[in-house]
């Protein structure tokens, strides 16, 4: 039920390219959610993800490590309601979750946001 699997983590060059060229953007402090609708997810596909954090701001990767580790978590438990409303109406969505902040936050705090950028992204679609 809670997973991540490979094949929900967005790995195109391609796609990546076209999501910072045409995406559109939510924030909700310490995330940045940059999204894109596409066709060109395989069939049983709805939805794919990444993570990023700045090695400008973190030089350390075992920081940038530990925060990709929190998103990645935040998005397995919480995705199931995007990706219902997904399978339902029959789009495929493409997203990066960036992280702004210049220090390093909880677990619960990422979690919270990224809960926000979700109803935020289910309301831009129009529910």
């Amino acid at each position: 039920m809670y997973k991540y699997p490979k094949k929900i983590r967005l790995r195109s060059k391609k796609l990546i390219g076209k999501l910072f060229d045409e995406g559109n953007a939510i924030s909700k402090y310490p995330l940045r959610l940059v999204w894109i609708e596409v066709d060109e997810l395989p069939e049983d596909v709805f939805l794919q993800t990444a993570v990023s954090v700045s090695k400008k701001r973190f030089k350390r990767a075992v920081k940038r490590n530990l925060l990709k580790r929190r998103m990645r978590e935040a998005i397995r438990l919480n995705i199931l309601d995007l990706e219902n409303y997904l399978r339902e109406n029959n789009k495929k969505l493409v997203f990066m979750l960036i992280y702004t902040s210049n220090d390093i936050k909880s677990y619960a705090d990422i979690e919270k946001s990224f809960k926000r950028l979700v109803l935020g992204l289910i309301d831009s679609f129009g529910i």
